[in-house]
């Protein structure tokens, strides 16, 4: 308390002084002078700006919660549409009686169950002849090797190694990937690495009749390990090779691999059925 009377005492003139402009500065305000409309004006600019400042700081902060609520919202919405092309409908052909029997035997048949995982990248290569991409998912999340990797906007690589907490992904940026794709009249071939430019891909082993246009785009085909209908990229050049009438499609790819961010991790439920039935009559 003596400290507190000692400081008033100190700075009386300074704290009276700030007190009388205070009391003015109100008086002016609550008055309709061009001076009152002048402070209320300046007044409401400052709490603007410093409403803005704190919006921009939370937002910031914000930023991280909301790109994984988009990336898990668009887990669920590819989920979604991958249900709708993952299956087939078939007629019975030994009923052929009535509209209502033929109806009644149309069935479902499922040859996929996609389940995406979302993954943060944490490591990338891109200038390596085999690049590899680490993610913040393992085993304990339900990642497995050999699962496929996609980004927002196309296709990235295949889980080579997987730890309790993370996984190494083989990017298709690599000597050792080869992809099945698809042109838009349906026409398959495999995709591989330029080995030059991280954003270059080529498609390999179609016909050299088959027309190709600039711009067209390509897909991921149906017995890829990814799910079907994925962008790849778009045609940017094509090359006739002579000696045997194919032709290489050079590709634009549609992952900017030198900006991955978030990376799905797709799953597919039924792909063991298939490789051991595969396995079973020596397919491969």
């Amino acid at each position: 308390m003596r400290n507190f009377i000692l400081f008033i005492r100190r700075f009386f003139n300074l704290i009276l002084f700030l007190i009388l402009e205070i009391v003015c500065v109100i008086l002016i305000e609550h008055t309709n002078t061009l001076q009152g409309n002048d402070i209320v004006s300046s007044a409401n600019m400052v709490s603007g700006i410093v409403y803005k400042k704190q919006s921009d700081v939370v937002y910031y902060f914000g930023l991280r919660k909301m790109n994984d609520s988009l990336v898990n919202e668009n887990a669920r919405l590819r989920w979604q549409i991958d249900q709708l092309h993952s299956v087939d409908t078939l007629k019975d052909s030994l009923v052929h009686r009535t509209i209502a029997t033929l109806d009644s035997s149309t069935h479902i048949v499922k040859f996929a169950d996609y389940l995406y995982r979302t993954a943060r990248v944490i490591n990338n290569s891109t200038n390596a002849s085999d690049n590899y991409i680490t993610i913040n998912r393992g085993s304990k999340d339900g990642i497995a090797k050999n699962m496929a990797v996609i980004s927002g906007t196309g296709i990235v690589g295949r889980v080579e190694h997987v730890s309790a907490h993370f996984a190494s992904v083989l990017s298709i940026l690599s000597s050792k990937q080869k992809v099945s794709a698809k042109l838009k009249d349906g026409t398959n071939g495999y995709i591989i690495w330029d080995e030059k430019q991280p954003d270059v891909l080529i498609m390999t082993d179609v016909p050299q009749q088959v027309k190709v246009k600039k711009g067209d785009s390509v897909y991921t085909a149906i017995f890829s390990i990814f799910s079907p209908d994925i962008l790849i990229g778009t045609v940017q050049k094509t090359v006739v090779v002579k000696k045997n009438a194919m032709q290489l499609i050079y590709l634009q790819s549609s992952t900017n691999f030198h900006n991955l961010q978030y990376v799905y991790v797709i799953e597919n439920k039924m792909v063991t059925e298939k490789k051991q039935l595969e396995d079973s009559t020596g397919k491969k």
